[in-house]
């Protein structure tokens, strides 16, 4: 896939009891919470919420897109443009 040509510089971290997941630059992090789904993009505003079971979506730069099976966990979107998600 054609990588996207622009400045995107979201983090994103994904650590489950196994360890760092996934550890890259992303566009946009899809998956469910307990207020209903959710799409993080670039500079989202800072946010801490509870997970549920689904499936976590993630565009990488390229455009590729990576699946991730969530059970329960928390999402957490910081000030300086990092996304991190501890699930089980």
């Amino acid at each position: 896939m054609q990588e996207v040509s622009s400045s995107y510089k979201m983090k994103l971290t994904i650590i489950s009891l196994k360890g760092i997941e996934y550890d890259s630059e992303a566009i946009s992090l899809n998956l469910k919470t307990t207020s209903g789904e959710i799409t993080v993009l670039d500079n989202h505003r800072p946010l801490l919420t509870q997970l549920i079971t689904g499936q976590a979506i993630i565009t990488k730069k390229d455009g590729e897109k990576f699946n991730f099976n969530i059970v329960s966990g928390f999402l957490e979107v910081g000030s300086g443009n990092t996304v991190s998600l501890l699930v089980n």
